[in-house]
């Protein structure tokens, strides 16, 4: 045999064997899935999302991984809403009350004073009521997975400690950019500026609002501490964030794959919660320590305010529809052990 032909014999031999590897590298490349959160890396948010990430690329045998980016550095949470409906992003987490504008039915979850405490929360999160309402964003181009918990959201500013309803007058205050919020600070006697999430340090900073409201976590993770003197403990609303997909995304997965995502966001909410209740007991504890004023707002004023929010609760209940109002209330009641 020729050595040109003892080469080409050897090449196609070489070839033959290397092309199954080569179909095999292809087979499994990975899916890769951005999911974008607003919060730090070091955050209770950030953590969770790991997590996530992590049960993700072992569920899947790595055939799924995330890639996670946070701080904010794929957009604020209406940015990226916008970017899953439409297809430029696969996953993100993020407020419910960022997603009132999309899907109405969400503005149940920001009623004044709704959760006594986290346990009525998941209740009425985890059951019929919460699966409801979040089945109503496959409408709108987007697919709910869970409810994680942002928390009790408090008080923070500049001007003076919030010890009653008439101490909230000229107090300009950071909101997120969601009507029911806006409606009910004004009511309250603030001077309310939506704001979105990314720009609130800076806000602070140059003093172009005075205040915000956030739980503690948040304001510790997001070092506001640093740009705020006085924490008024109010507990006014309970805060939940929740994993979202693209539709888009979602309805190209196989039903395996979308198993594969269902079950590591359970997973991380069940430690997503864990972690943020535990590291809000310390939050507190700390940010007195970095130097902020703290108060409890009173039972009398707290019904102060909720006797002041009932014009806005009216209107809650109207928007998302007297159904759904007299289904969450009597959720609510269920979890609390009422008939």
């Amino acid at each position: 045999m020729s050595v040109l032909r003892r080469t080409l014999v050897a090449a196609t031999a070489a070839a033959a064997l290397a092309a199954p590897f080569a179909t095999f590298a292809q087979d499994i490349k990975p899916r890769i899935i951005r999911f974008g959160y607003g919060l730090n890396e070091d955050s209770n948010q950030g953590r969770a999302v790991k997590l996530f990430a992590q049960e993700v690329e072992k569920n899947s045998g790595g055939k799924m991984r995330i890639r996670a980016v946070g701080a904010a550095a794929l957009g604020s949470d209406v940015q990226m809403q916008q970017a899953l409906i439409g297809g430029a992003q696969e996953m993100m987490v993020g407020s419910t009350a960022t997603l009132v504008g999309i899907t109405k039915e969400m503005a149940i979850w920001d009623t004044p004073f709704l959760f006594n405490n986290a346990q009525e929360a998941d209740a009425v999160l985890d059951g019929p009521t919460g699966q409801k309402v979040m089945d109503k964003l496959q409408e709108k181009g987007l697919v709910g997975l869970v409810y994680w918990e942002n928390g009790f959201r408090n008080l923070t500013n500049n001007k003076r400690a919030v010890a009653k309803l008439e101490d909230f007058d000229g107090i300009k205050l950071r909101v997120m950019q969601n009507n029911v919020f806006i409606d009910s600070f004004k009511t309250l006697g603030a001077n309310a500026v939506p704001l979105p999430f990314s720009e609130l340090f800076t806000a602070l900073e140059t003093k172009t609002v005075d205040g915000q409201e956030n739980p503690y976590n948040t304001i510790l993770s997001s070092k506001f501490y640093e740009v705020q003197k006085f924490l008024t403990v109010t507990n006014h609303v309970y805060s939940p964030w929740i994993v979202t997909v693209s539709k888009k995304y979602w309805d190209q997965l196989s039903k395996d794959e979308q198993k594969v995502l269902t079950d590591a966001a359970k997973v991380s909410r069940d430690f997503e919660r864990k972690d943020t209740r535990a590291e809000a007991d310390k939050a507190l504890a700390e940010l007195k320590a970095k130097g902020m004023t703290i108060n409890q707002l009173s039972p009398a004023e707290a019904n102060r305010m909720r006797e002041k929010l009932t014009t806005v609760n009216a209107g809650i209940s109207t928007n998302v529809g007297e159904d759904l109002w007299k289904e969450t209330q009597a959720a609510v009641a269920k979890a609390r052990g009422g008939k």
